[in-house]
């Protein structure tokens, strides 16, 4: 590959990154959905993230596992589809906008994620209490538990293992009290998955 080539791709994956961090600066900042999580999107995605390189997760899952909730903050309608009591469907959301820069590693984990809160509800006894409250009342928007048919369904996708850890790590990532990764070592994980070449 030529350096020019080079140069321009670089260029362009840190732009899809700055695009990113513009979300999370902005609207990720806030409180989740006026207070109904005690983080805000954007710490709640940074701890999520630092779980995922915890556990030695690869980058393509890192960047899943910051990124996974993106989808609260591009729709928005989300808050009053919530308060509602309609399932905005964030995952899908997400990761259909993610889809223009990312590749399947990082964007399907991203949308079986609540998939795998339903399967997990239904095949771990003391999983559901476990939940936080605003988890379990989007659980019952959801679909709740998963029956037999839609657990073994769940279990043949490529990602549903992806997505139980993506899961995990987003059930560990909501104390407000937790000391946080540096923001620009997760951005270099986001830099790292985007596709080349930048479609």
């Amino acid at each position: 590959m030529e350096a020019s080539a080079i140069e321009n791709d670089a260029a362009a994956r840190k732009a899809v990154a700055e695009h990113i961090r513009a979300l999370f600066d902005g609207p990720g900042s806030r409180q989740w959905y006026d207070g109904y999580e005690a983080v805000s999107q954007t710490r709640h995605a940074l701890l999520c993230a630092q779980n995922a390189i915890a556990a030695s997760a690869e980058g393509h899952l890192v960047s899943a596992a910051f990124l996974h909730d993106i989808g609260h903050l591009i729709d928005l309608n989300g808050r009053d589809k919530f308060q509602s009591g309609t399932d905005a469907q964030h995952e899908e959301i997400g990761a259909n906008w993610l889809g223009q820069w990312f590749p399947p590693s990082v964007t399907e984990p991203i949308r079986w994620h609540v998939a795998a809160k339903r399967y997990l509800c239904a095949t771990e006894p003391s999983y559901p209490a476990s939940l936080s409250l605003v988890s379990q009342r989007s659980l019952v928007l959801q679909g709740g538990a998963m029956s037999a048919g839609e657990c073994a369904a769940f279990e043949k996708t490529c990602f549903s293992a992806d997505a139980i850890r993506l899961r995990r790590w987003d059930d560990h990532a909501k104390d407000p009290g937790k000391p946080l990764p540096d923001f620009q070592d997760v951005m270099a994980y986001i830099i790292r998955s985007v596709r080349v070449p930048v479609l």
